[in-house]
């Protein structure tokens, strides 16, 4: 007898999720995501954990075993075939800072990181003519430090591809905005037009779990954080190659093929879900770039703007697991702007705990108990 598995949220967690469940034939899957602000599809990304200065021992085995997951990952979703650089390729890491000590020390921590996760690949520091030879339009004189294992990858391409293959192999997809509750057996799963009994659902729905959660009874801790990127035009540059670059501040410049190239993203926590494009604001993050990299940038048209909303625990850590008091329901969120790196590692653990196995990350690490919670006026 088939499972029946509702997903709802299809950024990269419940996309990846929804893609491993998709191989189970004895899963019956339906995934509801109604698209609107969604952080994933609108994010460009940089896969370069490492060299984080953050002293969360936790979210950094998250991230760098999510760093560490993609290649095989994407290799298996691709069935063997070449994985498309638009969606993600390894290119490599620049990462800037303003003090030349501050390179030595990220030096040194990314050697000692290197002993556990050889995906790094190698390091150096780059001199600035150094830097121009990976990337002609640099017109800086700063070092950088270099990591060839890093990598770029471009979310609304990457939630496209995983739910096509989920597609392929049979499950449903339903645009709409879904709600859930209990029934007499399982779970009912609702939208304005339709219902679906389930046994078992997944919540991936990031900033939006707390709407999700909050008519079963539940405070949840996450806050939305807007974030706008730009897309620019290159003319006469071959640019699928070139690294990602990570200054200090918002303004990463992340190329993709073809010459496009996209800045950004801003942190912005008193927006809550407005997705309206400050064209000014993101105007800044070009003009940043520009002053620190190269006068091109701000030569270069802008093509198109994006805007999605990132999820934040009061405490910045991510979590995931069942729902306390709600059997066979499982969520994950508070992943925020590293998102795309250990989303698809997240979705995987989601599929698993619904297949009954253990994740490849220990759950207990990420206790979704101290962030959601049944409210007090609710506990008998």
């Amino acid at each position: 007898m088939s499972k029946r598995v509702a997903i709802i949220g299809a950024g990269v967690v419940g996309s990846s999720a929804a893609y491993e469940l998709s191989k189970d034939p004895s899963i019956d899957l339906t995934i509801y995501d109604e698209g609107t602000g969604q952080g994933t599809s609108a994010a460009a990304g940089i896969i370069s954990p490492w060299l984080s200065r953050r002293r969360n021992k936790k979210w950094y085995v998250m991230v760098k075993e999510g760093a560490a997951f993609y290649p095989d990952f994407l290799s298996e979703v691709m069935q063997g075939k070449e994985i498309p650089s638009s969606v993600y390729k390894k290119v490599g890491t620049l990462l800037f800072k303003k003090k030349p000590e501050y390179l030595t020390e990220m030096l040194e921590i990314g050697e000692k990181r290197r002993l556990d996760a050889p995906e790094i690949g190698e390091l150096a520091i780059l001199t600035a003519d150094e830097i121009r030879e990976k990337i002609p339009l640099y017109q800086g004189e700063n070092s950088a430090l270099w990591a060839s294992g890093g990598a770029r990858v471009d979310g609304g391409r990457l939630v496209e591809l995983l739910l096509s293959r989920a597609v392929e192999n049979g499950a449903a997809v339903i645009k709409k905005k879904a709600r859930f509750k209990r029934a007499d057996q399982g779970y009912s799963v609702l939208t304005d037009h339709s219902e679906g009994i389930f046994d078992s659902v997944v919540l991936s729905a990031a900033a939006w779990l707390p709407d999700l959660l909050d008519p079963a009874g539940y405070n949840v801790d996450i806050r939305p954080q807007k974030g706008q990127l730009a897309e620019v035009q290159l003319a006469d540059h071959h640019t699928e190659n070139w690294p990602v670059i990570m200054p200090e501040g918002e303004a990463d410049i992340i190329p993709f093929e073809d010459g496009k190239v996209v800045i950004g993203a801003t942190h912005e926590n008193d927006k809550g879900f407005n997705l309206t494009i400050d064209e000014e604001l993101v105007s800044t993050l070009i003009d940043d770039a520009a002053a620190f990299f190269s006068t091109e940038l701000h030569q270069a048209s802008i093509t198109a703007y994006r805007a999605g909303t990132r999820a934040y625990t009061s405490d910045f850590a991510p979590f995931f697991g069942e729902v306390p008091d709600l059997s066979n329901v499982y969520a994950a969120s508070g992943l925020g702007s590293t998102g795309l790196t250990a989303g698809p590692l997240v979705g995987k653990c989601l599929a698993d705990l619904v297949r009954q196995l253990s994740p490849l990350l220990p759950v207990e690490d990420y206790p979704i108990a101290d962030y959601v919670k049944k409210r007090a006026d609710l506990i008998v």
